[in-house]
């Protein structure tokens, strides 16, 4: 399955009935650590968890036992370089860029505004850390 570059975010959730209409319900650290606002539109993709469930698709999935979904892993890893641009100013005045989901990296010594070159030296699973090694480009 081919995923699109503009995946904010992934997670899993039930389907539950409201009066005449169905509720999708989004966990609050998506709004919190990613890039979706409340009161925006987005568009939402299914995917069925059948096969994922039991390895066929004959209905039984709801009875299997389900296991907590795994947590995606970061788009990232240490020793990494990446093209980024400076999007916000971090509580300690560290630059704040996103990647991939809406992924957090902290770039020390960066400005809003700035496009910079850098090198991840620490990666955790909800943001990283890099080093500027060139600036603007």
């Amino acid at each position: 399955m081919e995923i699109s570059e503009k995946l904010l975010c992934l997670f899993s959730t039930d389907v539950s009935e409201e009066e005449d209409r169905y509720v999708i319900e989004v966990p609050r650290q998506e709004v919190e650590t990613g890039d979706i606002d409340p009161g925006e539109v987005y568009r939402v993709a299914l995917i069925s968890r059948e096969d994922e469930e039991t390895g066929d698709d004959d209905g039984s999935a709801a009875t299997a036992p389900q296991s907590a979904p795994s947590e995606p892993q970061p788009p990232v890893d240490s020793g990494e370089t990446r093209y980024v641009e400076i999007e916000d100013i971090g509580k300690q005045g560290d630059g704040i860029a996103r990647v991939e989901r809406g992924y957090v990296i902290i770039v020390p010594g960066a400005d809003v505004g700035e496009r910079v070159k850098i090198e991840v030296t620490e990666v955790k699973s909800n943001f990283a850390v890099g080093d500027i090694i060139e600036d603007t480009f």
